[in-house]
């Protein structure tokens, strides 16, 4: 079977580029939202999460395209972006009215959750400026021919915010290549996305609510997770999506918010890799998670074009990632390499 085509390094300005809303995360630490009377802030979103990963944990040269209102709070995040190495040259900066009667910045209250009570998270981003965002509004032209980008990354996060974020979404695969009506709505949209896709990336509920393939033997609360059905569900997505050259998917066996068994799965070339397998992981901030598993993975199919290294640097990070507070990694690739390799929880000298 044919595999992915990436580009070598050295001939795009880009290694990867994202396109999703990046939040402001508020984090009430070890209390709860609701009675928190200060909160840490971090910044965070399902597309950008990755090409941080990618740059911070991996030395990838990477981009976001984004939009801010142009106010104090999108500075901020701007500043967190600018901490984490992320190009900035891609935002995009609406005026800001004052109140926000027009335009917000998206934020996002998680508190982490602690053995019975599970993570929680509250986000605010209705008429967030990236929400706006419509087809023409991005130069992509200038993004993928002129500068080059080895591995462009979005998610059905950003494609849900509004009718116009998803058209947004199939101009940029389309360019790439040269509650907005309930779940019916989201399917529908979300499987016209997946037609341009290469690398499809989720867990189980999102390959079941977004594209409306069910994987077998799966409990409702998550607690086994049958290997044999991911292989049918993965075999009947490429049926349906010939496009697909990989599909990955993280296995998260949920005991407690502090104890997880975790891995992950990548179908490539039409064979299963399974990653090391992590039981009783213990979780310090789940969110974030899968984000850094999909920075790792891309990581190991940019730089080695092998679905078992990728897999397994994926499930690694993502692992490391869940150890720290906030939604991004502070994971080193020393780091992930050790874990990789078989490494413990030893102190470094």
């Amino acid at each position: 079977m044919e595999g992915l085509k990436v580009k070598p390094a050295g001939t795009a300005m880009w290694d990867a580029a994202s396109l999703g809303e990046i939040m402001l995360r508020l984090d009430p630490g070890d209390g709860r939202i609701h009675t928190a009377r200060e909160f840490k802030v971090w910044e965070g979103g399902g597309e950008y999460n990755v090409v941080r990963g990618l740059r911070r944990c991996f030395g990838l040269k990477t981009t976001a395209v984004t939009a801010f209102a142009d106010n104090p709070v999108g500075r901020l995040v701007e500043d967190f972006m600018l901490q984490g190495g992320v190009d900035t040259s891609h935002v995009k900066w609406v005026p800001y009215d004052g109140i926000g009667r027009t335009v917000r910045n998206g934020l996002n209250f998680v508190e982490r959750g602690f053995g019975c009570r599970g993570a929680r998270s509250c986000a605010d981003r209705g008429l967030t400026a990236v929400s706006q965002l419509k087809p023409g509004d991005i130069d992509w032209e200038q993004i993928f021919g002129k500068e080059g980008v080895r591995w462009f990354h979005t998610g059905g996060i950003f494609a849900a915010l509004s009718e116009t974020t998803a058209d947004v979404v199939i101009e940029a695969l389309k360019a790439a290549w040269k509650s907005i009506g309930g779940q019916a709505k989201a399917q529908a949209v979300n499987k016209e996305i997946a037609k341009y896709v290469d690398v499809m990336i989720g867990n189980e509920e999102d390959f079941t609510a977004a594209l409306g393939i069910e994987v077998e033997g799966v409990d409702k609360n998550l607690t086994t997770l049958p290997i044999e059905g991911f292989r049918k569900m993965i075999e009947k997505a490429v049926s349906i999506y010939p496009n697909f050259k990989a599909v990955a998917t993280t296995l998260r066996s949920v005991k407690s918010a502090t104890v997880n068994d975790w891995s992950a799965i990548c179908w490539y070339k039409g064979e299963l890799h399974e990653s090391i397998k992590r039981p009783g992981l213990e979780i310090y901030d789940r969110v974030g998670g899968g984000d850094s598993f999909a920075s790792g993975l891309v990581y190991g199919f940019m730089t080695f074009d092998d679905a078992e290294k990728a897999v397994n640097y994926g499930a690694a990070h993502g692992a490391l990632a869940m150890t720290t507070p906030g939604d991004t990694s502070m994971a080193t690739k020393a780091d992930v390499e050790k874990l990789v390799g078989g490494g413990s929880a030893r102190v470094d000298r």
